[in-house]
């Protein structure tokens, strides 16, 4: 029996000093929310006809934009239909709303030309005898020679997915039913003179330089369509082998009779698709260029065949999706909290706690003598447990910790104390009754055990009920005192339990005064 008390006892403390070690020496620590550590929070209201599914790809689109863009631990939740976006440690309400205010919508545009983009952040268009560079708004008095080609193709659903041997493989291919047509591989030279080119990006009625996810740059006139022509199926398969994505289109004007519009310039190479490919792009930037393998696009299914790896698929297929469901917004709040403010609010919080920890120690050590060191041992534990679960949700799931996650750790303070006091209550009950030290803390723990697992049990149902009932400050309130709560069962049995009983056991605890009752000698017992 001893020796498997020393074994839980010593158990627990390695596995969490073990867990504590290994966070601090990963560089995990736990993320401050937007009110303890300052920032900018953006509420978005939709505007328009939207469904559920939309409205939750949309919010899908904004945490990949800010995530992204490295925003530190950002939080993203829906409140209604509104979408309430924290981002910490952005005190710029013009930067939030940069990062978040862009539609999300997928745009089809045809391509002009396509380059690449040098490290000194100017565009080099092939053939071309100048430079763009990518803060200018006009292309001037140059002759753009166009590469062919572009990353893959694009037929119908079930053609042939063979690419003509005079054309790149690693380029996706645009192609409808029936046999591959061969895209031409001569040079196309497009009069490029004095070319408007719009400094927003994301403009669908002007020409845009836009960058690539591999360092490319493309020069793209305004979108003949958006995601609005696709439906919102959009599938990664495998095909002869090779990962492909295939996409409906949707029937009548705005969906199959647009796409082929788009389709048959490009196939045709009109002076405005003269390279035949068509710029996936979103946000500005481009996804995918497939080239045009076929004028019109009867089967009503798009297959976009190339080079790609499994995730890469995947990932154009999902952003179809989402191009084929947009949802717009506009801003209804915009707050910021100053890093003073936070930190402020850091500060208070750990004084709060500290001051609460203090005075339950005053308390055991009025009414519970020695046995307050037990206490001081549990809450050590149970907090550096807490903080290594934080630090490591934090790192892995984004978690922040928020003022009112810190509140809900304060309570629970108060159920770990229940814990202790129904346990050491009732070893009093049983020392007033004539029992020794080492039969009373035995049966006063498994008699105390059922009350404790009950009272935390309503603490942690009721917490998951506020947690699935509620959102925003509230919500993080409540996962954090379910936290607790679930700490203070492990360690009220792997420690306080083996903690108690060895001590219980042992000669440090003879003569002395426990629990306001002298004990005999040890001897005795």
């Amino acid at each position: 029996m001893a020796r498997r008390l020393v074994f839980s006892l010593v158990g627990i403390v390695v596995i969490v000093s073990a867990l504590l070690a290994g966070n601090l020496l990963a560089g995990n620590v736990p993320a401050l929310g937007l009110d303890l550590q300052g920032g900018a929070s953006v509420t978005l209201q939709p505007e328009g006809e939207f469904t559920p599914s939309a409205l939750s790809q949309a919010v899908d689109i904004i945490s990949q934009r800010v995530n992204a863009l490295g925003v530190s631990e950002p939080e993203i939740t829906r409140q209604g239909n509104n979408v309430v976006v924290n981002l910490p440690g952005v005190n710029d309400q013009q930067k939030a709303l940069d990062i978040i205010g862009r539609q999300g919508e997928l745009l089809l545009r045809p391509v002009l030309q396509a380059g690449t983009l040098n490290t000194d952040t100017t565009t080099t268009i092939p053939g071309s005898p100048t430079t763009i560079a990518g803060s200018e708004t006009t292309v001037v008095d140059t002759t753009i020679a166009a590469t062919e080609g572009g990353p893959g193709s694009v037929r119908s659903r079930g053609a042939a997915t063979t690419i003509p041997a005079a054309t790149d493989t690693t380029v996706p291919m645009l192609t409808a039913t029936g046999t591959p047509t061969t895209v031409p591989t001569t040079a196309t030279t497009v009069p490029a003179s004095n070319i408007s080119i719009s400094e927003d990006t994301t403009d669908p009625n002007a020409n845009a330089l836009l960058n690539g996810q591999n360092g490319e740059a493309y020069l793209v006139g305004p979108a003949g369509a958006t995601g609005k022509v696709f439906t919102n199926n959009a599938q990664a398969v495998i095909n002869n082998g090779n990962w492909t994505v295939t996409v409906e289109l949707r029937k009548g004007a705005d969906g199959a009779d647009l796409w082929n519009a788009l389709t048959t310039k490009c196939f045709n190479r009109d002076e405005t698709c003269p390279t035949a490919r068509i710029a996936i792009a979103l946000d500005g930037v481009v996804i995918s260029a497939p080239t045009v393998q076929e004028a019109v696009f009867t089967g009503g299914n798009v297959q976009i065949s190339g080079d790609f790896s499994q995730s890469e698929a995947r990932d154009l297929a999902k952003i179809l999706e989402f191009g084929a469901v947009p949802v717009k917004f506009k801003v209804a709040t915009v707050q910021t909290v100053s890093p003073t403010l936070g930190k402020d609010s850091l500060r208070a919080a750990i004084i709060s706690g500290l001051i609460g920890v203090l005075l339950v120690m005053a308390f055991f050590f009025v009414y519970y003598r020695m046995l307050t060191f037990v206490v001081l041992g549990g809450l050590m534990v149970s907090i550096a447990l807490l903080w290594s679960i934080i630090a490591f949700i934090s790192r892995t799931n984004g978690l922040a910790l928020t003022l009112s996650g810190v509140a809900g750790i304060i309570v629970s303070i108060g159920v770990t104390v229940d814990s202790y006091v129904v346990f050491f209550e009732r070893i009093k009950d049983e020392l007033h009754a004539g029992r020794t030290m080492r039969s009373s803390a035995q049966r006063s723990f498994t008699l105390a055990w059922r009350t404790i697992l009950a009272a935390d049990t309503v603490s942690f149902l009721g917490a998951l009920v506020l947690w699935w009932l509620t959102v925003g400050s509230v919500r993080g309130f409540a996962f954090f005192l379910g936290l607790s709560t679930l700490c203070d069962v492990i360690v009220a049995y792997y420690f306080t339990r083996p903690a108690v009983l060895l001590l219980a056991r042992s000669k440090f605890l003879s003569g002395r005064k426990v629990l306001g009752v002298a004990l005999p000698d040890s001897s005795a017992q």
